[in-house]
């Protein structure tokens, strides 16, 4: 309990990712940097009750040098110092296959992301998404429980509010959800882009399914090349608006899929 007091410390210090990892390279320990920093009795009595309540939620928190810490997100260069977890924490530890897409998706969209998402599973990897509405929805329930979904919020705020028996059924069913944020954190809206770097990080490879111009997606796809990862795009129709992402993500070099073979 001691010791993950002062990885919360770490995590909510107000400094950009790369900055904490950068006084981890020079301390090694979360505890040394905190007894650098001005701190008080109050700090420490509050610490210890957000962690008193964090274990109440069944939450674990793993910290970058925890066992369980996923291997391909420790090498991305603003790699969170902790993750938040609720659920199987074993498929942390496993290959995963990101699937992200639009949230106001087609009726195509939906029918290859469920099917990508299964086809995945089948051949022993997990799917990692958002817990966004349309595709991410949609890849993590074609998965039935082997999934991962990445919040932009505390793991005590959901959202959107109504995946929030999503969630509950990833857990029930031997998924798992994960935060950088603690708990109470609201889902602002620069958090999902930091949330998008978690995914593809995780992710051997990234599918986009279905994306506007200006997709979220895109930028969970331009985090992937960034960390070296093979993107993968759904082709679509040219009248779509909902393809027009996709379209444009194969033109500049993005492996179309087609069939499940092109991913495996």
């Amino acid at each position: 309990m001691q010791e993950d007091l002062y990885w919360l410390w770490l995590s909510k210090l107000n400094i950009e990712a790369k900055a904490k990892l950068e006084l981890l390279q020079e301390y090694k320990k979360p505890e040394i940097i905190f007894k650098q920093s001005k701190y008080n009795k109050k700090l420490l009595e509050e610490l210890e009750k957000e962690i008193q309540k964090i274990e109440k939620y069944g939450i674990k928190i793993i910290n970058i040098y925890n066992d369980y810490y996923p291997q391909n997100l420790i090498y991305i260069y603003d790699a969170p110092v902790v993750l938040f977890t609720l659920g199987n924490i074993e498929l942390l530890k496993e290959k995963s296959i990101a699937i992200v897409g639009a949230r106001r998706c087609t009726t195509y969209g939906k029918k290859v992301a469920k099917e990508i998402s299964r086809k995945i599973v089948r051949n022993n990897y997990n799917v990692i998404s958002g817990l966004a509405k349309g595709i991410d929805t949609v890849a993590h329930l074609g998965a039935e429980g082997k999934t991962i979904a990445v919040l932009g919020s505390g793991l005590d705020v959901i959202y959107p509010k109504e995946n929030t028996n999503l969630a509950r059924d990833i857990i029930k069913r031997g998924g798992l959800i994960i935060s950088e944020y603690g708990l109470g954190v609201l889902p602002e809206k620069i958090h999902f882009p930091s949330r998008n770097r978690i995914i593809s990080g995780i992710a051997e490879k990234v599918v986009v399914v279905e994306a506007g111009e200006r997709s979220g997606s895109l930028i969970t796809a331009e985090f992937a090349l960034e960390q070296g990862k093979d993107v993968y795009a759904v082709p679509g129709n040219i009248t779509s608006f909902q393809s027009k992402g996709t379209n444009n993500l194969i033109k500049e070099g993005a492996i179309p899929y087609t069939e499940i073979m092109d991913l495996l």
